[in-house]
């Protein structure tokens, strides 16, 4: 298992903690299947990755721009990068079909990203917004 929900601090509002918890699930059967070299798997849930990770972080820019969040640009441009990278590492697996640098990047960077993204500007966005949206 590469994340499991106790490593991804909880934030104050629900929303997000349920876009949290719907991407840990499937970054980890993501990673199941890297680890399992099973390349129509890892195909098929790519695509659902990708789709994940688009809304989530839409869905936080939507609710930091209706409230007026003071640093939704600068959170927004964290998530612009991190849609880079995967964007980056979907093109090399379409090319190559090789899971090691898949397993690299969400052991490494992805990991580490998420869990610091959510404890610095995810939860400073949930105070901003409460549980009212």
């Amino acid at each position: 298992m590469l994340l499991e929900k106790k490593d991804v601090q909880q934030v104050s509002n629900d929303v997000m903690n349920m876009l949290h918890d719907e991407e840990i699930e499937i970054v980890n059967s993501f990673h199941n299947a890297v680890l399992a070299k099973d390349i129509k798997k890892i195909d098929e849930l790519f695509i659902v990755l990708e789709f994940d990770v688009e809304d989530h972080f839409s869905t936080e820019e939507e609710m930091m721009q209706e409230s007026g969040f003071y640093a939704a640009g600068i959170h927004k441009a964290e998530h612009d990068t991190m849609r880079g990278k995967v964007k980056k590492i979907k093109e090399g697996w379409v090319i190559n079909k090789d899971p090691i640098p898949v397993q690299e990047f969400l052991e490494g960077e992805f990991k580490h990203w998420m869990v610091l993204h959510v404890a610095r500007w995810d939860s400073e966005t949930a105070l901003h917004l409460g549980d009212s949206m």
